[in-house]
């Protein structure tokens, strides 16, 4: 189902429940694995996916369509998670660099996450980098979108975005060479 066909049966109140479940489906994995990237934990990622689709089901009558639905979702994610990190720094009175300890160790502990050697230092050498290069890396390295969607979604030009890339990539090549 296309996202037309999506925003129709949700905007009618006979469908609405039904439109908005299938909305989820459609959305609800990308979505937790863009937000887990960022905030590491699986209960934390769980937590700002739920609040990402009850912030979703409040505001698609507003949603205007002048943007793909994706990007208008992801935009949600991201702030979401953007904002859930500020506030675990601000609730623990964290540094970013003690924030980026703590979840470098849910990496090393968590059942949930698998992977080879290689790949757990990937994400610790991620977990180095301020937030919004992360979030850019991961979007555009993991979910593999372009950066005219990326612009989109952070609201920031395309030229910002790739620097931003560039230097994150630098970040995380001399962490792993190291």
């Amino acid at each position: 189902m296309n996202d037309k066909d999506l925003l129709e049966k949700i905007r009618n109140p006979e469908t609405r429940s039904y439109g908005f479940n299938l909305l989820v489906r459609e959305y609800q994995q990308r979505i937790y694995w863009h937000i887990r990237k960022m905030v590491i934990d699986h209960d934390d990622a769980d937590d700002v996916t739920q609040e990402v689709f009850i912030k979703i089901h409040k505001a698609i009558d507003r949603f205007r369509e002048d943007a793909q639905l994706y990007t208008w979702i992801y935009r949600i994610a991201t702030n979401e998670s953007l904002t859930f990190l500020k506030k675990k720094r601000r609730r623990f009175f964290l540094p970013i660099e003690d924030v980026s300890h703590e979840l470098s160790k849910k990496l090393d502990s968590s059942p949930q996450i698998s992977g080879d050697e290689i790949q757990i230092k990937l994400q610790k050498a991620m977990l180095k980098l301020p937030d919004k290069q992360r979030l850019v890396f991961n979007m555009r390295y993991y979910d593999e979108l372009s950066y005219e969607d990326i612009s989109e979604i952070t609201e920031t030009s395309v030229g910002a975005l790739k620097a931003s890339y560039h230097h994150a990539v630098k970040k995380i090549e001399d962490f792993l060479s190291a």
